[in-house]
This record gives structure tokens, sequence and C-alpha cells, in this order.
């Protein structure tokens, strides 16, 4: 049976030129800086974020607790979305392992935080608070329904930030999906800010690993933290080499992705009873939910569809994610709707 995965863009393995690229990878003990393979990716990645270095790293919650915890010190406060994935999904290692304090204000539908929120929530020079250090943003961002940021929209946030003296942290997960979708070179999104992340292992199709990027001493740091968090690889050009073919090959055929992330949800969205959570999709990503004419329950949903080779993600009650990725082809699209009306039609009659 042909397996369709929607459930996400970390599904993705990686092509037959990523694993000659692998096979034949030099490598070296990169806790000793030796290994020339991810050298040349870390490289690589800066000179693609407009950044001074890059640093290889397991995951992209990793790089992001690194991230903050080389700009903040313990008791900072880093201001961020509350439906971002730091927030949300990263297990609270920035409070956890950081000290570091949240303040979380709501996002917008399109992802952003309101610049004048913002300026509300700085901190005065109050001993009883704690101080405002760091303004995180994600682009895309995944919750918001894959939307994403302008470089318009970053800069003024960089702009206003680093005239407070603060830093902005970007978790860029799927930040070339943006680009692809603002139409810009990626470090038209990236360049002002202070760090950013991103992963290999999303719609790039790397098996593992993400790069942290910012300016030399930051990168310093990043690295010591990043010993202390365990990640520290050995020879690890093996998967880097892996990421340069992300970086080389993957980037601009993302397109693909948000046109079949459209027509996946032009479809569906005729269907009685489904409804587009967050309107068209702006990346590669497709929010539904079912209204109560479509008696499955959530669970019951995801398993019927599954027997029919098609998977999904769940995210609410009748509420789902479907990500459009690399090994997702126009007939995976069609069988993914042809699955939906059967369903749906057979519970109706």
């Amino acid at each position: 049976m042909t397996i369709v995965d929607l459930r996400s863009d970390t599904v993705t393995q990686p092509n037959q030129e990523m694993r000659e690229a692998m096979m034949n990878a030099a490598v070296g003990d990169d806790v000793y800086g030796e290994d020339p393979t991810v050298n040349e990716l870390q490289d690589m990645a800066a000179k693609t974020m407009g950044k001074e270095a890059g640093l290889f790293v397991p995951s992209g919650t990793m790089g992001n607790l690194a991230a903050m915890l080389v700009h903040c010190q313990r008791g900072d406060e880093v201001i961020l979305g509350n439906k971002a994935h730091t927030f949300l999904f990263e297990a609270g290692g920035i409070s956890a392992l950081g000290g570091i304090h949240s303040l979380q204000l709501s996002n917008q539908a399109d992802g952003s935080l309101l610049l004048d929120d913002i300026k509300h929530s700085i901190r005065g020079d109050d001993p009883h608070e704690p101080i405002t250090k760091l303004i995180a943003l994600e682009n895309t961002h995944n919750r918001c329904g894959g939307t994403y940021q302008t470089p318009e929209y970053v800069n003024s946030v960089c702009s206003f930030a680093h005239e407070k003296g603060l830093i902005v942290h970007m978790d860029g997960a799927r930040i070339f999906n943006a680009a692809i979708a603002n139409n810009v070179p990626v470090k038209k999104i990236t360049e002002n800010v202070d760090s950013v992340t991103f992963c290999l292992s999303k719609g790039l199709c790397a098996p593992a690993g993400s790069v942290l990027c910012g300016n030399n001493e930051f990168i310093r740091k990043a690295n010591r933290i990043r010993k202390q968090l365990g990640g520290g690889m050995r020879q690890v050009g093996i998967l880097a080499a892996a990421g340069k073919v992300s970086l080389e090959k993957m980037t601009d055929r993302l397109v693909e992705d948000h046109i079949h992330a459209m027509k996946l949800a032009e479809a569906l969205v005729k269907i009685p009873g489904i409804i587009l959570n967050y309107g068209e999709p702006k990346t590669n990503m497709v929010f539904i939910q079912f209204s109560d004419e479509i008696p499955f329950t959530t669970e019951e949903f995801t398993q019927e569809l599954s027997k029919l080779g098609i998977r999904i993600g769940i995210v609410g009650d009748r509420q789902y994610r479907m990500v459009t990725h690399y090994w997702i082809k126009d007939e995976d699209i069609s069988l993914t709707i042809e699955g939906f009306q059967f369903l749906i039609n057979k519970q109706h009659k």
C-alpha cells in the first residue's frame, strides 16, 4: 500500500543524492572543530543567513535554547508569542535550564506580535521586575497556520529592539518557506536579527540537524552551550553532508510544497463540513476542522484514513494539520482528496 504521510515535514527522508553525499563525506572530530564537512555547512549557512558564523546543532529546539542561554542571564525576560514553538513545544527548556522568564503576548492571525504590545511589555528599571532582554519571533509560524512574516515587519521589530538595547532571536525552523512566500532571498528576512536557527530536517529533507547563526562572538559562546547540553557530535560530517545538499538543492523547490498545499486546501474546503481554520494556506501547511455535520470523532477519522494509507496530524478536537513536503507528489494530493471524499460520503450514507 502506498503511504501518504502528511503529519509533518519532519517525516521526510534523505534522497539519493543526500545518501551518496553522506556515504562519501569527509569527517573529523567536530568537538575539536576538525570536521571539514561540518565547517563547510556552517560557513554556507552563515553566508545564506547574512551572518558571520554558524553552529551545527542536533535540533531546532537545541538551537533556540542555546541562543537564549547565550543572550540571557538567569532571571532575564524574553518576550514571545503565546503560540510560539519555544513556549508551547520545547519542554520549558529556557526556564528549566536557563532560569529565563517569559512574557507571552497574543500572536496575531499572521503569527506576528503587535509592535505596540511589545513596546508596552518592556520592563522599567524596577528591582521588583525581571529585566527585559530579548524578543523572540517565529517565521514561518507553525501554530498560526504556517503563516509568514515579511522582511518589513521583521526589520521594524529589530529597529525598535536595537534602539532599546534589546536582542532579537528568530526561530526560523521553516525560514526558507517564508523566503519563498515573500519571494526574497532568505537573508532579506534574517539580516537584522541577532541570531536565527533553521532546520535542515523538515522541508529541506536532511535526516537530522539545524544550524544556529549569528556573529562570531555569539557562536563562540553558543558552542560552549552546545557542549553543556550534550550536543557535541564528533564525526558528524556524515549528517552535515546531507545538510549541504539541503542548502544547495532543496530551498528553491519548496514552492512545489506550497502549490500542493493550496491544491489540497481548495479541494477539501469544497467537501461539506470541512472548514479551513486559517483560510487558504500561506506556505506548506493546511489546517482544517470538521463541523457537526461530519459525525466522526477525532481518532476515528484518523484511524479510518490511515487504513487507506493516508496519515494526517491531530491538533485539536476534530481539528487536523496536513504538511506537504518533498515526498508528497501530485498523485498523493489526489489520493488524499479521494480518501476524504470517500470516508465522509460513506458516513453520510
